[in-house]
C-alpha cells in the first residue's frame, strides 16, 4: 500500500491529505438554512464532500476522513463518513480513516476488519468502511497492533500509529523519559519500526506509518533520523500553526517519507479573504494548489 501512496505522491508532486474533518457549522450558511435533523445535516455533508473531492481529485493524491465530525451526527452522521470513504476511493483518492482504534487483540482485530480487512458473515466477506489506511493508537502495546498489521499485509492496507500527536500538550505524556533516557515518543517510535518491518516496500518505507505532528519540528527531525523506514502522516499544517519549514525534516533527499494533512485551511478557505468571490469547492482547489506550491517550494521535487 505505502508504495502506491508514494508513487501517487510522485506523479502529482504533491504530499498533500485533505481532511474532510466535516462539521456542519462549517459548510455555507445557505446549505445549512433550515436543516433541523440528522439525516438532513448527512445529506448537506455528503453533498460538501462530494463536490470538495471533485474538485481536488486531479491534483491531491489523499484524504483523512475524521470519523469523530460523523459519529456526532448519529447514525445518519456515519452514513455520510461511509458515503464519503466509498466516493473518495471511487475518485481514486487514498483513503486515510482517522479513527485512532484500538484495544486488547480480540476488540482491535474488530476494529481492524471494519476498516481494513473483511467481516464474514455466513460466509460471504463484506467491507464495512474500505479504507485505504487507518490511524490506530498503539499505546496498548504489540497485541492491540499485530491485528491491524497481519491485516496489512493481507488486504494490501496500511496504519499510522500515533507517535508525536501535533496538540500543545502532547508532551505531557510522549515527552516523558523513560529510565534509559529515551522519551516516551521515541520508544513509540522504536516500536513502530519493529511492527513493520515485514512491510517494507520498495520505497524503504513500510505499511506502518507514524502520525508525526508538524508542531514540533524538533522532536519530528528526531524521529525521522531514527525511523529510517517509517512514513510520517503530518498534521498541524496550517490551523495548527506549522508550516512548510517546520515539517521539511520529515522528509528524506528524495522528498519523500510523508503526507501532510490540512483540514480546516482547505475546506473552509472560502471564508479566507484571498479566496473572495470562489464558492467552496473552488477555494478549496486553490488552496490545495497554494499549499502544493509551498511545500514543494520548501521539500524539493519527489523522486524516485
Amino acid at each position: 500500500m505505502i508504495d502506491k501512496l508514494i508513487e501517487k505522491i510522485i506523479d502529482m508532486q504533491n504530499p498533500t491529505c485533505v481532511g474532510l474533518d466535516t462539521d456542519f457549522s462549517y459548510l455555507p450558511d445557505e446549505m445549512r438554512e433550515g436543516i433541523a435533523t440528522f439525516e438532513g445535516v448527512a445529506e448537506r455533508l455528503i453533498e460538501f464532500n462530494m463536490n470538495i473531492i471533485d474538485k481536488v481529485c486531479d491534483i491531491v493524491p489523499a484524504v483523512k476522513v475524521q470519523v469523530a465530525y460523523y459519529e456526532q451526527y448519529g447514525y445518519e452522521g456515519l452514513r455520510a463518513f461511509d458515503y464519503t470513504v466509498n466516493y473518495a476511493r471511487g475518485r481514486d483518492m487514498f483513503v486515510i480513516a482517522d479513527c485512532k482504534r484500538n484495544d486488547i487483540g480480540s476488540t482491535a482485530a474488530c476494529y481492524s476488519k471494519a476498516y481494513l480487512g473483511v467481516t464474514d458473515v455466513n460466509g460471504k466477506k463484506i467491507n464495512a468502511f474500505p479504507a485505504d489506511m487507518l490511524t490506530v493508537n498503539g499505546y496498548l502495546g504489540t497485541d492491540g497492533i499485530a491485528p491491524f498489521v497481519e491485516d496489512c499485509k493481507k488486504h494490501d492496507k496500511g496504519i499510522f500509529v500515533l507517535v508525536k500527536t501535533s496538540n500543545p500538550s502532547s508532551g505531557e505524556l510522549q515527552n516523558l523519559k523513560l529510565e534509559d533516557g529515551q522519551c516516551i515518543y521515541e520508544k513509540m517510535g522504536e516500536l513502530v519500526e519493529q511492527w513493520g518491518s515485514g512491510t517494507i516496500g520498495k520505497y524503504g518505507y513500510s505499511d506502518v506509518g507514524a502520525v508525526v505532528g508538524a508542531t514540533h519540528p524538533e522532536e519530528a527531525a528526531k524521529l525521522r533520523s531514527e525511523l529510517k523506514n517509517t512514513f510520517f502522516l503530518i498534521p498541524g499544517y496550517g490551523a495548527q500553526g506549522g508550516n512548510a519549514q517546520m515539517l521539511k525534516c520529515c522528509f528524506d533527499g528524495r522528498g519523500l517519507g510523508g503526507i501532510v494533512n490540512n483540514s480546516r485551511g482547505i475546506i473552509c478557505a472560502y471564508k479566507k479573504a484571498q479566496y473572495s468571490g470562489m464558492d467552496y469547492a473552488q477555494a478549496a482547489r486553490a488552496a490545495c494548489i497554494d499549499m502544493q506550491q509551498d511545500l514543494s517550494s520548501t521539500i524539493g521535487k519527489m523522486s524516485k
